[in-house]
């Protein structure tokens, strides 16, 4: 039985490009937050950890989108 012959598969530009949005991303989101944080008037210890959990969770977000790109080439399913 023949086999059709195998073409190498070409690598993706897409992923090494996705990974330097994804740093860039969290370069400018801890920046981000650490000025807001700083802008905020003085706040009891418990508002602040909730704010840095909130803020060290919300930057996850827009990676879903960005993972389908780098994945499919499609920002939507």
């Amino acid at each position: 039985m023949d086999r059709p012959p195998v073409t190498p598969a070409r690598p993706s530009w897409r992923k090494p490009a996705g990974i330097l949005l994804i740093l860039l991303l969290i370069a400018v989101w801890a920046v981000a937050v650490v000025t807001v944080a700083e802008a905020l008037p003085t706040l009891a210890w418990p508002l602040k950890a909730l704010f840095f959990v909130a803020a060290g969770l919300a930057w996850i977000l827009p990676l879903k989108p960005l993972l389908r790109w780098m994945e499919s080439g499609r920002w939507r399913e």
